[in-house]
């Protein structure tokens, strides 16, 4: 699905002067694991990259403070995070964060630290890494939402978040969805816990202002095979507007029949519609800012993509069992 994605978007021109963006790593230096890992080189390379291009390096809670007061979020923000807890940012990725002077968050999964496993921070390491950078929540115990009860989701959320509380004596404000995987029932599940801020992990940027779902926020990944196109990602604008209508959640039977999109820009005539696992994009006309797309496609995996781009300007959302 990627693939197609990037091939597409690789017709696009390049431009410096997009929305704000933000990346995800996951491992460095650690080629045990090559699809979630980014070696220091290649590290070195981007944030050289930035700093060439004059591109700011803010915080994330920078940009979150923007959507929340309904600002642009300035062209060339860049924020960078980092999920799960693994060990080898630590140990190789935090030494180049501080050379560059460059923030971070840190989403955890926390019970890979709790039980001390050992390719994961400690408590301790955790307290030295919070000098340089925020420390944020990405579950207790890393399942997949979309699968658990809502009974089940709770009690991850709030032991997770009490053991932060208690070893770290912090109560954070942002959430990453483990996977990447939500819903609007996963959402309605976590609305209680008041969070400045939810992401995702979809492609994508940031306008902020309107165009922008605090609570839906797009982050792009560069580990693995995707980290080759990060001066394609800076590119990339969020489409605002967009009102996903159906499927609104994975269907039972696994068929997506149709998929219905609204845009607020009427004046829209032609668009593109993605899916996951139905040979890329694919042409529509678009009346009065309405897109009715008939798939009829099975899907194959638990966890898929909805998407639509109107010239270079592109929003996905993702569907999980």
């Amino acid at each position: 699905m990627l693939k197609l994605l990037l091939l597409l978007l690789l017709l696009l021109p390049y431009s410096l002067l997009a929305d704000g963006h933000i990346f995800v790593y996951h491992r460095f230096d650690d080629n045990r694991y090559p699809t979630t890992n980014i070696s220091t080189k290649k590290l070195r390379q981007e944030f050289n990259y930035l700093k060439k291009h004059n591109y700011k390096v803010v915080r994330i809670i920078d940009i979150v403070n923007k959507i929340r007061a309904n600002e642009k979020v300035p062209d060339k923000w860049v924020a960078f995070s980092i999920d799960d807890g693994f060990k080898s940012f630590y140990t190789h990725g935090l030494s180049v964060f501080r050379e560059f002077h460059y923030p971070f968050t840190l989403f955890i999964a926390v019970k890979y630290t709790e039980k001390n496993y050992k390719d994961y921070v400690s408590w301790k390491q955790l307290k030295k890494i919070a000098q340089y950078g925020s420390i944020e929540f990405h579950s207790y115990g890393h399942g997949h939402f979309g699968e658990m009860s809502n009974k089940q989701i709770k009690e991850d959320m709030d032991r997770g978040l009490a053991l932060m509380k208690k070893h770290l004596n912090y109560e954070p404000n942002l959430f990453v969805y483990p996977y990447g995987e939500y819903d609007s029932r996963v959402k309605k599940v976590l609305e209680p816990y008041n969070f400045k801020a939810v992401f995702n992990q979809n492609i994508g940027a940031i306008h902020g202002g309107t165009c922008s779902n605090v609570y839906d926020i797009d982050r792009s990944a560069v580990v693995g095979s995707n980290a080759k196109d990060f001066k394609l990602y800076l590119a990339f604008k969020e489409l605002c507007g967009v009102t996903f209508r159906r499927p609104l959640s994975y269907p039972k039977d696994k068929i997506i029949r149709t998929i219905e999109i609204d845009l607020a820009d009427k004046s829209i005539k032609k668009a593109s519609v993605f899916l996951s696992n139905s040979g890329g994009w694919h042409n529509v006309n678009v009346h009065n800012g309405k897109i009715i797309y008939h798939a009829n496609k099975k899907m194959k995996r638990n966890r898929i993509k909805i998407g639509v781009k109107v010239r270079n300007k592109i929003k996905l959302m993702v569907l999980s069992k």
